[in-house]
């Protein structure tokens, strides 16, 4: 395969704002985990696939397989969909109040 370039379970991107290291970043549908910090308009790798402790909404009370959605306003997931984007699936229980939930990220949407 001649054409083939990489997995593309990590993607470098331009940052379009300031990102640090396990920041949820998106750009368009990808949707990733900055793997070091950057400055705009300097590289990032976003790693695309895997699972991540990410900060989430206090309050929310989400179950393993719950849909996971990141909220740009504060950077923190929930199980709210509207207004919202989807990155992955809970994989560990997370009650009210909790800081934190373990996602399976998808990559994009």
């Amino acid at each position: 395969m001649r054409n083939y370039v990489q997995v593309g379970d990590n993607i470098t991107i331009t940052a379009a704002a300031a990102a640090l290291s396990g920041d949820i970043v998106k750009i368009g549908s990808l949707v990733g985990i900055a793997s070091t910090d950057a400055a705009i308009g300097e590289s990032v790798v976003l790693t695309t696939t895997g699972v991540f402790d990410l900060g989430k909404v206090a309050i929310d009370v989400l179950s393993v397989g719950d849909p996971i959605y990141w909220r740009a306003s504060d950077g923190l997931v929930t199980g709210t969909a509207t207004a919202n984007t989807k990155i992955g699936v809970a994989v560990s229980a997370a009650g009210n109040p909790s800081s934190s939930v373990r996602v399976r990220l998808n990559g994009t949407f």
